[in-house]
């Protein structure tokens, strides 16, 4: 059929069965079939939940060796399977495959809903329900829902008051491992994801992902009140609450409520107008700032850079905010309506005042 030479008549047979589709090794407990009768008794295991190997260290059971021997590479730190591009290592090839996709852009997994692509079929799953309005995941506390059990691990730390991970550059404290990594960026500078485009980098994927938007112009999520589009489903999210008047986060200080908590979120930022911490220093005046992006801005007034521009005149501008408002003159859209008088105005700022 295929030509391949086999050295033994054993392994001749079970190699037809590539061909013949033929698995006569049945589960008795949920029917699939299975060419040998090892890869059976392995399968088993899951509805037996048996776990007959044992790491040493931890105690953790797996139902195959292998699992094991990739498991063990936590402990040991090995991890074998470098990117050729940035030098990070990865303790198994899946892994180095699917960051890899980082630097080539490489995106095979597509929503059929809203077309995004992921590097991976599980963060796809994942932001399908997102879609679905499936959230298994439950607080126990306050019944909210989430897309992924991290996020509900994370989440229930609120709770139990719990910021474990500090920084070691300003002693400021993270419920997660992956959000003092973020943070630690602030202080190293370390902008490892870049846009192929313009060569802007980014301490985050997922604002790499956002800023490729204003290459492409691609916004797949709409609001249902005002049809205004947005690159993130954050972004609508937050969106969302100008409309809806919500604010969920109070300041312990002076009361004042806010529409959101993350991140370089409003309540964590307004805080600082309290304490007086400005913790994002410019290198080149010393010049503090109490937002990120703020100090990132001032940076510009420094290198003079204007690194977006405007497709339709091509004036330049050093925000992207500034750039999509000024492109509003061109469009003549006007997404802010008074509801008394329908009057329209290009920012929500200006409908305030009108108000």
């Amino acid at each position: 059929m295929c030509g391949k030479a086999i050295g033994h008549s054993s392994n001749f047979q079970r190699h037809q069965q590539t061909h013949s589709g033929e698995r006569p090794f049945t589960c008795s407990v949920c029917g699939k079939g299975f060419t040998q009768s090892s890869y059976l008794l392995t399968h088993q295991r899951i509805h037996t939940r048996e776990s007959p190997f044992i790491c040493s260290l931890c105690g953790e059971g797996f139902n195959r060796l292998s699992r094991l021997l990739k498991h063990q590479r936590i402990h040991t730190g090995e991890s074998p399977y470098t990117c050729f591009t940035c030098g990070k290592g990865f303790n198994r090839p899946s892994k180095l495959l699917t960051h890899q996709r980082i630097h080539t852009g490489e995106r095979p997994f597509t929503c059929s809903m809203c077309g995004k692509g992921f590097t991976n079929s599980s963060d796809l799953l994942t932001h399908q329900r997102v879609h679905a309005g499936e959230r298994p995941f439950t607080c126990s506390v306050r019944g909210k829902g989430f897309t992924r059990s991290s996020h509900l691990l994370t989440h229930q730390l609120v709770h139990a008051n719990q910021r474990p991970f500090e920084c070691s550059y300003c002693e400021k404290t993270f419920k997660s491992k992956k959000d003092l990594l973020t943070h630690q960026r602030v202080h190293t500078e370390e902008r490892p994801f870049t846009c192929s485009v313009c060569g802007k980098g980014f301490t985050q994927s997922g604002s790499l992902i956002q800023h490729r938007g204003l290459h492409t112009g691609e916004r797949p999520f709409t609001c249902s009140k005002c049809e205004k589009r947005f690159r993130s489903s954050t972004h609508l999210t937050k969106h969302l609450r100008l409309h809806t008047g919500e604010r969920l986060f109070t300041c312990p200080e002076c009361g004042k409520r806010f529409r959101w908590i993350h991140l370089s979120s409003q309540l964590v930022e307004h805080k600082r107008v309290h304490t007086g911490e400005k913790p994002f220093v410019c290198s080149m005046c010393g010049k503090g700032f109490t937002m990120s992006s703020q100090h990132l801005t001032h940076q510009q007034v420094h290198t003079e850079e204007t690194p977006f521009t405007c497709s339709t005149c091509g004036k330049g501008f050093s925000r992207s905010s500034t750039l999509q408002r000024h492109h509003q003159v061109h469009t003549g859209e006007r997404p802010f309506l008074c509801s008394k008088r329908g009057k329209g105005f290009t920012q929500l700022s200006h409908l305030l005042r009108h108000q």
